[in-house]
This record gives structure tokens, C-alpha cells and sequence, in this order.
């Protein structure tokens, strides 16, 4: 018998943290986990999940205009903010309760309360000891809000999905993609919305092409767009509202700030000290390419690491550390390179691969697809919005090297790509392939002359 109480214990029943303890479990090993606030992590609770489910609410405003120029003729629609919640609310409890089950049904032992390590391999667990060979941290991350005067009437993306109601105008603070896509969201439910972020250009990191046009496409949908400031302080007035003094010297009045900053690792509580467990420059928990830490016991993966904050990453590498703990024959590494995203702001932003910046940065002579136009749907809906479509060609090898759109279904249409990409794609073959008419996606596969050459 071992001398431990579980071959593995996960701290935090995220993406990652089930997987693994799913995984881990079906090899054999005694797997328990630990869990204070939600099963499922960010995701499920306030992120991917319940952000998606109000993008697609928020696009209604725009199918209930467009469907005008198809011959509907439509009663005006009325928006219920407690109904979305309440509807949203019920899906995730449903997802929670899939979660429960998954994990009972691999005879993984729950325990509904904050870890804290006592030792590299003790840990108090609510109000009991437990002891395990080996340790995974999964806590993922946590909204971060700096600290400034007023930050006190601010709220993070955690809070916003359990707003009671959904005040007229929203500052939204921030330049990714959770900052993008509820500037969005608060838009399609036709609330006067803006989005304040203190560079140059917002979305970095992604391809100029798509930074540009996405932020033409927020002013001509009507969104107050201000780059190069940041907020002061926020003072609160006496009808309620908020005054938010900004740095370039300016001032808006507001009912509602939602920051959108980033995130840092949740590790507070954790106990870390009591371990040889180690941070990065960055605040991370430092590891190495196969998720050790510093102390031989403990393990991290997902948001906490320096890695991609994406749900599928955090997936795969709560797979790769099982196998390779308890099935080291089938362990195959994660594979980091060409991971799609997708951002599901209102028109939808998707990317896969290099950048231009990235493609010269890296030395490549390229060839430059880009195309722009307005989708079918938009034309008898008198919608002057246009999609984007670029493709990054390596001149020498003509192997694709990144594709990346803006437009309806961006995600559904580079997911597949994304196939194609990973088993080494050169132009000539989407050249090759024939297009399903009329899509938006078969213009990935009928570009054929570059706007940029090398």
C-alpha cells in the first residue's frame, strides 16, 4: 500500500484540472480534487460558456434589422436582461452538474473546499489533512484590476454575468479579446457602450490587418472608441452614475465600468511557501516543458503558467501530464504550434498561425493574401459591413503559414483550416480545392493574386 492518501490531487476542477484527474483515474491511479467555488473553472462558469451565450443574445439587435430586407416584417423586439441571466444561469448549473458526474463516474474524490499546502506533499483541504505522491496545481487565473483611486466601483468580467440589470451606458477598459467581445455584446443589447484602452491599437498580438479593420468596424457600428488614454480615478455622483477622469484629460460620464485588464494566476491562499514551488518574472509558477515545478512533487498547468490562456490548451496539457505520469507509453508532448483562436466579438475574429509581423520577424520572405469584401447576408440587409480574409505564404516553400479572418462564423471556418495547417498545407493545394458556392469561406480557396510580395 502506499504511503500517500492519493497517487495524484488536483488543486482546482478547471479545464485542466478535470481533465487530468479524469485521465489520471482512468489509468488507475487514486485521483482526488479539490474545489471552493465551481466546477467547470472560468470557462464553464464566467468565461468561454456564458460569454458565447450572450454574444449570440447580442446579435439578435443586428438579425432583427437585417431581417427587414428580407421581406420580414417584424413587431418591435424588446430586450430582457433577467431573462438572458436567468436562462444562462440554468445551462451552467446544468454544466456543473455534467462536470460532478463525470468526475464520480471515474471514481475521482471531490472535496468542495480551498487546498493549502502544509508540506510538498500534505495539503489542508477544508477541515481535513490529505496526503498525495504527487500535487497538480489548476487554479487558472483571476481578473486583475489595478489600483486607483474609485477602483472601487469598477467591476471584472466575473461580476458581469450576475449583473441584476443592464445599465444604459457602459465604459468598458481594455484592449483584448474579453474587453473586444463585451464592448460587443453590451452594443447588440443596445446600450451606449465605451471601450477606453491606454495604447496605440488594441488587440496585441494579432495581425495588424485584423487590429485595423476591427477597430474601423467598432466606429461604424457606433461603439466610442478612445486609444491612448486610461483612467484617472472614478468618482460616484449623487444620481448614481459614475465619472470616470481619464489621463489625456478628458471625462465621460457612465453608469457601469467594466474592467477588462487581464488576468493573474489565483494562487492567493495557496501556501505556496511551504513548498520549493517557484514564480517567474511574471508571476506565473514557474515549470518546465513537461509541467514540473521547482519541488519534484508538484506540478502546474493552464492559466497559472506562462502558456496560452485557451481552454483547449489547458485540456491538452492536463492529458499530456496524465499519460506521462501513469502512462508514459502513450505520452506525446502538447503541440503549441498553429493553435487557432477565435475572439466572439460582433463580427467575429478568428486567427491561426504566424502573423505578417511574426512571419518577417521570423525571417520569411513572404507572399500576402488579403481580401475584403461585404457578405452575401449583408447586401439586401443594406449592412455595409465588411469581412476580412488574409492568408501568410512562405514565398520559398508556398507553405501557409497563418490565415486569419473577421466576419460571421470567423471561428467555425479557421477551426477547419486549422486541420489543413497542421498537416503542413502549401498554397498550391487550397489553390486546388474547390470552393462550396456561395460561402464565405471559399474565398480562402479562390485567392490567388498577393497583395504583398517580397
Amino acid at each position: 500500500m502506499s504511503q500517500y492518501d492519493f497517487d495524484l490531487f488536483v488543486i482546482g476542477a478547471g479545464s485542466g484540472g478535470v481533465r487530468a484527474s479524469r485521465m489520471a483515474a482512468g489509468f488507475g491511479a487514486r485521483v482526488g480534487v479539490a474545489e471552493d467555488l465551481y466546477l467547470g473553472g472560468t470557462c464553464v462558469n464566467v468565461g468561454c460558456v456564458p460569454k458565447k451565450l450572450f454574444a449570440y443574445s447580442a446579435h439578435y439587435s443586428e438579425d432583427f434589422e437585417d431581417a427587414k430586407g428580407f421581406g420580414w416584417k417584424l413587431p418591435e423586439a424588446v430586450f430582457d436582461w433577467p431573462t438572458l441571466v436567468r436562462n444562462k444561469n440554468q445551462e451552467i448549473e446544468r454544466l456543473n452538474g455534467i462536470y460532478r458526474n463525470m468526475l464520480k463516474a471515474s471514481d475521482v474524490t471531490i472535496i468542495d473546499a480551498r487546498a493549502q499546502f502544509i508540506d510538498s506533499h500534505t495539503l489542508q483541504v477544508g477541515d481535513k489533512q490529505v496526503t498525495a505522491e504527487r500535487i497538480l496545481i489548476a487554479t487558472g487565473g483571476w481578473p486583475h484590476i489595478p489600483d486607483f483611486p474609485g477602483n472601487e466601483h469598477v467591476i471584472s468580467s466575473n461580476e458581469v454575468f450576475h449583473l441584476e440589470s443592464l445599465p444604459k451606458r457602459t465604459l468598458v477598459v481594455g484592449g483584448g479579446y474579453i474587453a473586444i467581445e463585451f464592448a460587443s455584446i453590451f452594443h447588440g443589447m443596445q446600450r451606449e457602450v465605451s471601450l477606453l484602452y491606454r495604447g496605440e491599437m488594441f488587440l496585441r498580438g494579432f495581425d495588424s490587418s485584423l487590429r485595423e479593420h476591427m477597430a474601423a468596424t467598432i466606429k461604424q457600428k457606433g461603439i466610442d472608441l478612445r486609444f491612448n488614454a486610461n483612467v484617472k480615478d472614478i468618482q460616484r455622483q449623487a444620481d448614481g452614475s459614475l465619472q470616470v477622469n481619464l489621463t489625456d484629460g478628458t471625462a465621460l460620464e457612465t453608469d457601469l465600468v467594466l474592467y477588462a485588464t487581464g488576468r493573474k494566476p489565483n494562487l492567493r491562499g495557496l501556501g505556496l511557501e511551504n513548498t520549493a514551488v517557484t514564480l517567474d518574472d511574471k508571476g506565473f509558477v514557474a515549470v518546465n516543458g513537461d509541467y514540473e515545478t521547482q519541488d519534484p512533487s508538484i506540478y502546474a498547468i493552464g492559466d497559472v503558467t506562462d502558456t496560452l490562456q485557451l481552454t483547449p490548451v489547458a485540456l491538452a496539457e492536463g492529458m499530456a501530464l496524465a499519460r506521462r505520469l501513469f502512462r508514459p507509453d502513450d505520452y506525446v508532448p502538447v503541440d503549441y504550434r498553429d493553435i487557432a483562436t477565435a475572439v466572439f466579438c460582433i463580427p467575429n475574429i478568428a486567427t491561426l498561425g504566424l502573423t505578417e509581423e511574426q512571419a518577417r520577424e521570423a525571417g520569411y520572405g513572404l507572399k500576402v493574401y488579403e481580401s475584403r469584401f461585404r457578405p452575401m447576408r449583408n447586401t439586401l440587409a443594406g449592412r455595409g459591413e465588411e469581412s476580412l480574409m488574409k492568408m501568410i505564404v512562405d514565398k520559398v516553400s508556398d507553405r501557409v503559414l497563418g490565415v486569419h479572418m473577421i466576419g460571421p462564423d470567423a471561428g467555425e471556418i479557421i477551426q477547419g483550416l486549422a486541420v489543413a495547417l497542421k498537416a503542413g498545407a502549401i498554397k498550391a493545394m487550397f489553390d486546388a480545392t474547390l470552393g462550396i458556392h456561395p460561402t464565405a469561406a471559399e474565398e480562402f480557396v479562390t485567392m490567388r493574386t498577393p497583395t504583398r510580395t517580397d
